[in-house]
């Protein structure tokens, strides 16, 4: 299947920038180089606008009215899918890992302000899936049509929207005459990391990509990656040859639990904020960024060579942990 076949629902503000960090650079020994889909343009941006380009494209092709989705309490997905909803004329659902919060603010006041129907399953992931599965049932009773969209928009389609992020970053390193020796991104439910390295694999380019996983052990990213990674192929009908050795997760950077900042990650975000004037969030971000300092601090990555980092976004997310962040 030919990519530019499939439907899509224009969303993302494209392409995003590529910036040079230049202080950051010099206190790190190491040339870092940035992606910027935290101006992907799209209510408030993040990597979750190009997945679901293809989502709501798909959604509207099979005649749905609600998108269902789930995520934590602070959710960029959450926030993302319903703004997407709105613009695709649709209503949107949210199920919550958590239980209230008691506090209305960040990327969850935007969900309020979006008029979503928010519901708490006061749950483990697992458990919350089978939630999600229960609500559409409880929908479609309705005489609803809901379209399930996995947390994260990790699926097949989302997986493409990486892909092709791959190739707007090549010709963007191939117009600055950057050459690249690593790629840092934050690893969730492994949709965008899959992405990244798919995307790498069908354009013939052999730049290792490290996930920094926030929320899930290396294990379970080592199970999902493949899997994604097969279903995809499958769905394009495209062979995505990739080996164990492409599959390179950190989990060594999660902290207590996912949504509970690090001190490395407090350090990185306030680091990076007042060398670069740019944004990273507690619960994704900051912990990737933390990951590739640690990585470099540890001759991981050598002095002098150049890492990018994939900006994921998640700015809103800085409004719901205001105490942690200033520590």
């Amino acid at each position: 299947m030919n990519i530019s076949s499939l439907p899509r629902f224009p969303l993302a503000v494209l392409p995003t920038p590529l910036d040079k960090l230049p202080r950051l650079s010099h206190e790190l020994g190491v040339r870092v180089v940035m992606k910027r889909d935290d101006l992907t343009g799209f209510a408030m941006g993040g990597n979750k606008a190009r997945k679901l380009e293809f989502l709501v494209a798909d959604a509207l092709e099979k005649n749905c009215d609600v998108l269902v989705t789930g995520g934590g309490v602070q959710s960029n997905h959450i926030r993302t899918t319903a703004a997407a909803a709105r613009k695709a004329g649709m209503d949107a659902v949210g199920v919550f890992f958590a239980s209230p919060s008691g506090e209305t603010n960040g990327n969850l006041l935007l969900d309020e302000i979006l008029g979503a129907q928010l519901i708490y399953a006061q749950a483990d992931k697992l458990e919350t899936e089978l939630v999600i599965q229960r609500v559409c049932d409880d929908l479609r009773a309705q005489g609803k049509k809901p379209y399930l969209i996995p947390v994260g928009g990790s699926t097949k389609r989302g997986v493409v929207s990486y892909i092709l992020a791959v190739q707007e970053l090549l010709a963007q390193l191939q117009a600055q005459k950057i050459s690249l020796d690593a790629v840092v991104i934050t690893t969730g439910s492994c949709g965008t990391h899959a992405g990244v390295l798919a995307g790498m694999k069908i354009y013939g380019v052999q730049i290792p990509v490290h996930g920094i996983t926030v929320s899930r052990p290396r294990a379970e990213c080592l199970e999902r990656l493949p899997r994604l990674l097969d279903e995809t192929a499958q769905f394009l009908e495209h062979e995505i040859a990739f080996s164990d050795d492409d599959l390179i997760v950190h989990d060594e950077y999660i902290g207590e639990a996912y949504a509970k900042i690090t001190p490395a990650a407090r350090a990185a975000i306030q680091r990076v904020a007042r060398a670069e004037g740019i944004f990273l969030d507690p619960v994704y971000t900051g912990k990737a960024m933390a990951g590739l300092i640690d990585l470099v601090e540890r001759g991981i990555f050598k002095k002098g060579s150049t890492i990018l980092f994939w900006h994921t976004g998640g700015a809103p997310g800085i409004f719901g942990f205001p105490n942690d962040i200033l520590g």
